[in-house]
């Protein structure tokens, strides 16, 4: 599970990931760690200003952290700042990426944080594409057996509860077995796949989700065979 201080990015600067394999954080630490004196040490070992200072920093220029934690796999801060060009790439007139647009394909979405879920789900659908959507696995099965047409491709999270995106996927196959697959995780492709969860080569998209990327991803899966047949790409 993972928080999202600030909002979905668009031209924003990542900074390197500060990640620890430790014992993680549940969710009702994970929605209080900014908070101004919160801290889980003993009273007199912590101040619980530490993270809150950091918090107050970035937003101060307008930037946002990703926090990405599961209980028994560890945790991971991703740092965001406003991406500024330089004096001379600013005089440059350099037309900017399109954006890959659908053309009607269906869409299964699976993501167990709503803030990052509906966001998806509307900007997938301005796309041209249909958008199922499922906060979890029980649902996403549910929602594919009950859908009459194709789904072309599947978006998940590979940490969800339940089981993860890799085992959902791998059901949700046998129901769909021309579907194709993108994942998505806080966590690097190589700390993921250091968890065995996902194989080096699948389609993978890191979070926080930049939309234009994200647009990318979906163009190139869909554009490939079916998972895991055929190696796809990852963005790490």
């Amino acid at each position: 599970m993972g928080r999202l201080a600030g909002g979905v990015i668009h031209d924003f600067n990542n900074m390197p990931i500060v990640s620890d394999n430790g014992c993680g954080m549940d969710r009702e630490t994970l929605e209080m760690i900014f908070e101004p004196f919160f801290t889980t040490k003993e009273k007199g070992v912590g101040t619980g200003l530490g993270l809150s200072t950091v918090y107050g920093i970035i937003k101060q220029n307008g930037g946002f952290i990703n926090v990405y934690s599961e209980q028994a796999e560890g945790t991971a801060f991703r740092i965001y700042l406003p991406w500024v060009p330089s004096a001379d790439k600013q005089e440059k007139n350099v037309p900017s990426e399109e954006v890959p647009k659908g053309r009607g394909e269906t869409i299964l979405l699976v993501e167990d944080e709503f803030q990052i879920l509906n966001p998806c789900r509307r900007f997938l659908e301005d796309l041209g594409y249909e958008v199922l959507i499922a906060g979890a696995p029980s649902e996403a099965l549910k929602v594919t057996e009950e859908h009459a047409g194709k789904i072309h491709l599947l978006i998940t999270d590979l940490i969800l509860p339940e089981m993860n995106g890799r085992e959902l996927a791998e059901k949700l196959l046998k129901i769909k077995p021309d579907m194709k697959c993108l994942f998505m995780s806080g966590y690097t492709a190589n700390g993921i796949a250091r968890h065995g969860v996902l194989e080096k080569g699948v389609f993978f998209l890191q979070k926080p989700l930049d939309m234009k990327k994200l647009a990318m991803k979906v163009c190139q899966a869909l554009e490939q065979d079916r998972w895991p047949n055929r190696p796809g790409t990852t963005d790490r």
